[in-house]
């Protein structure tokens, strides 16, 4: 939620004024999709990647103002907690070498940030939720001395009125509860923004949600939260739980979470922002100056502030996004599922292997949504993240006969959705070379059934059988791993378990 917003109080007549104007902006995008103002098609993505902040030993550390002076970039920025960075990879179109760029743009980054942060006695590790955060680690007092996240924090405790419950059941399970939203910063991901035309727009996010469950199982990454094992792919639930603004008696009655997965294919983007004026009050109703429908009709672009800032407070999975470049608007769709790491070239795998799978998904004359009932790809989402790699899924049969069938992640995304991925990067342009190596990186996770999440968890087993403690051994696998990250090679590569220790003498 990168708008900047000043800490303040907000009285009744607030409320009001900012729901007023976002009617006034949602029909301003009307008009703008209406007068087809938007910009042409351009084959553009971008990424994010959001990073902890890891001592020597393997524990966070609080440093990321200290961390960010040193490494004076417009490129990396703050996130929730102290031991939080992101860094945002400026965009590029989607053609040639794009993804072999972009690696080598992201190392580069990532090096410098890391030598940077080396000065503090930290360094960056990619991952979806760090193994050795602890409760107490996550408290208010760390939340990023930043004014949107205070009162961020303020409104969404405001609106809950109690504390919020975290009650995760998995491999074990967790139960505590929090005062603030800072168990939220734990979760740390990469999102892909992809910018498409409002003709392309619903075809785009129909296929992105179709696969979410799919994306969680070849590439989860987060099995570990204050010492507990819980899914391979804890962040979903445990993002939902940490900013969930509905006590039990609204659960109850099916008031929709802001954390959310969605309940229905849509027909265009205008679906998504007219759900979220319509389910979800404002958390930050801050009004800006501007007259969205004077803008328009001095022939002008509006900035739609409000829909802008109230629209990045519902943490859809596949979220849309409004935007101006040069002047000119245009749509996005953001991907969230993915956690960070574990390598730069796992990164870049999954950013291939989505990118491909979404056009050439988007462009079948069948499309897969008109197939699959919504609810199956939730559940499928909810299988991947509870299971990862092992997850099974239900998809459309192929063959004339239609319905759905049930059948492996590894083997649908082997048999079926790889070869569609490789004909969407084609469609994109890519060349074959940078195609077949991130692909196969894919590939090779299936084969082996091994992501970042399966080594993760294979790795502390190990350490325990070698008698170290729970405490000893996650903090033994997160050096580990945090060694690996930095050497390159796929996860999928990695030896699992600890290394032994050199002999004397």
């Amino acid at each position: 939620m990168g708008e900047k917003v000043v800490a303040g109080q907000f009285d009744l007549s607030d409320r009001q004024r900012y729901r007023d104007k976002l009617r006034r902006c949602l029909t301003g995008l009307e008009r703008l999709l209406a007068e087809q103002r938007f910009d042409r098609p351009k084959n553009l993505m971008g990424l994010e990647i959001e990073l902890n902040l890891v001592g020597s030993d393997g524990m966070p550390r609080m440093l990321n103002g200290e961390v960010l002076e040193r490494i004076a970039s417009r490129d990396f920025q703050t996130e929730l907690a102290m031991f939080n960075l992101e860094v945002n990879i400026a965009p590029h179109r989607l053609g040639g070498r794009v993804f072999d760029r972009l690696a080598e743009e992201i190392r580069t980054s990532l090096a410098y940030a890391d030598r940077k942060a080396g000065e503090l006695d930290a360094g960056i590790v990619m991952i979806g939720i760090l193994p050795t955060l602890d409760r107490d680690d996550l408290v208010s007092s760390n939340l990023s001395d930043v004014d949107r996240y205070t009162l961020l924090n303020d409104q969404i405790v405001a609106a809950r009125g109690e504390d919020f419950v975290l009650d995760i059941e998995g491999v074990e399970r967790l139960t505590c509860t929090s005062k603030s939203i800072a168990p939220e910063a734990a979760c740390t991901s990469v999102q892909l923004h992809l910018q498409v035309t409002p003709g392309r727009f619903a075809d785009v996010w129909n296929a992105a949600q179709a696969v979410a469950g799919v994306q969680i199982a070849v590439g989860a990454n987060s099995p570990f939260l204050f010492g507990r094992e819980l899914w391979c792919e804890s962040r979903p639930p445990l993002f939902q739980q940490s900013t969930d603004t509905r006590p039990p008696e609204l659960q109850a009655q099916g008031v929709r979470p802001r954390t959310w997965f969605g309940e229905r294919w849509i027909s265009s983007a205008h679906d998504l922002f007219e759900e979220n004026l319509r389910y979800f009050p404002a958390l930050l109703p801050i009004c800006d100056d501007e007259d969205p429908l004077e803008v328009l009709d001095e022939g002008a672009v509006p900035s739609l502030a409000e829909l802008v800032l109230h629209n990045g407070t519902v943490y859809r999975w596949n979220r849309p996004v409004y935007g101006i470049a040069d002047g000119v608007p245009h749509l996005r769709v953001e991907n969230r599922v993915l956690p960070a790491g574990p390598t730069v070239t796992d990164v870049i795998a999954n950013a291939a292997f989505y990118y491909g799978l979404v056009r050439a998904l988007a462009e079948e004359s069948r499309p897969v949504w008109t197939r699959l009932p919504f609810e199956a790809a939730a559940a499928n989402f909810d299988a991947a993240c509870r299971h990862g790699i092992d997850a099974r899924m239900t998809w459309p049969r192929r063959g004339r006969y239609g319905g759905t069938v049930e059948v492996d992640a590894v083997s649908l995304v082997r048999d079926e959705l790889l070869p569609l991925a490789e004909t969407g990067l084609a469609a994109w342009g890519i060349e074959p070379a940078d195609r077949d190596l991130y692909l196969g990186v894919i590939e090779e996770r299936c084969r082996r059934r091994t992501n970042g999440a399966s080594w993760q968890t294979a790795t502390f087993h190990r350490a325990l059988e070698a008698g170290l403690s729970r405490d000893a051994a996650l903090a033994a696998t997160t050096r580990r791993y945090g060694e690996l990250m930095h050497l390159g090679e796929p996860v999928h590569t990695w030896p699992v378990g600890l290394p032994e220790p050199a002999p004397l003498g």
